[in-house]
């Protein structure tokens, strides 16, 4: 059995989160299926998946196999394209990756009009509060808010700069003691959000020093998601801080206010990231020509009302 189509059987079961989804997409019998998988597995010695009836999971040893046939499968499509030239039209599995909410709620619509206009072109979107290793995952694309170390990723600068503020409600504000300064920080209750910070918040320095102020705090509430950070500040369980792009409609009806905005960070940018090798792959440059004018519009809007919020 040839091993590559061994791997994209095994990519196309994890992809669909079942051995009968894969056999479906690859119009295989659910025997020819297992029987692929069965054949990587004796190849490297070792149990990928952990099999139920309804669903499959990968064990630790295809957790490292995965990523490495992600990255191979990648790279052949890729030799394959550049061998086809300015003849390959866009076809294939693309995938990208963003942040939850603006990954949902402002590239998902951009993506779902590109693929009308390229029914060749399926695509993966992962929505993770992470920045994913794009080479090692197998990501084509990346929708990243803030500054970028040095790396040989390709860069798309989208504008749009995103404030970080800090929110609170009504309610809260007015049951508590009143803020001027970020040390007055250190005597209310924080909903921390695990990527903003579990026990620390930086901001800009004073006037007369060039150090970042930093305030020390133990959360009340610590979470995971911004949809749970947001309910918990709407619900005046304390003050939270997200992207401005996160509560801008909650700012703008009143539900919550902005504090200490002359005390915030910069605005951090906005890319999307291809590894170097993959721009030129037909899937993908369409799709950031394609992406991004959109994605600057959009970003540009946002930017915009949360310079008028404040």
């Amino acid at each position: 059995m040839d091993r590559i189509d061994a791997m994209k059987v095994f990519i196309t079961a994890l992809d669909e989160g079942s051995l009968a989804g894969a056999s479906r997409r690859l119009k295989r019998s659910p025997t020819a299926v297992s029987r692929a998988l069965a054949f990587l597995e004796a190849h490297v010695g070792a149990e990928l998946l952990h099999r139920t009836t309804r669903s499959i999971k990968l064990s630790e040893a295809g957790e490292r196999y995965a990523v490495a046939c992600r990255r191979v499968l990648a790279e052949l499509e890729e030799a394959d394209m550049l061998a086809g030239g300015e003849r390959s039209v866009p076809h294939g599995t693309l995938t990208l990756s963003a942040p939850p909410i603006s990954g949902e709620e402002v590239l998902r619509p951009i993506l779902d009009d590109f693929l009308d206009l390229h029914p060749t072109v399926s695509a993966r979107l992962l929505l993770l509060d992470r920045a994913v290793n794009l080479v090692d995952e197998g990501v084509d694309i990346a929708l990243r808010i803030g500054l970028l170390p040095d790396s040989s990723l390709i860069s798309t600068r989208i504008g749009g700069d995103v404030r970080r503020v800090i929110v609170a409600s009504p309610r809260y504000l007015a049951e508590h003691p009143k803020i001027n300064e970020p040390s007055d920080l250190a005597r209310h209750q924080i909903v921390a959000f695990t990527n903003f910070g579990l026990d620390s918040w930086s901001f800009t320095p004073p006037s007369s020093s060039s150090i970042p102020r930093t305030v020390q705090f133990a959360p009340r509430l610590v979470v995971n998601t911004v949809r749970a950070a947001v309910a918990s500040t709407l619900a005046g369980r304390g003050l939270t801080r997200l992207y401005s792009y996160h509560v801008a409609d909650h700012v703008r009806d009143g539900r919550l206010k902005i504090i200490l905005a002359n005390a915030e960070h910069p605005p951090l940018p906005v890319f999307l990231l291809t590894p170097h090798g993959r721009i030129s792959v037909p899937k993908v440059r369409a799709f950031v020509d394609f992406a991004a004018p959109r994605l600057r519009s959009e970003f540009a809007r946002m930017a915009a009302d949360a310079a008028v919020l404040g």
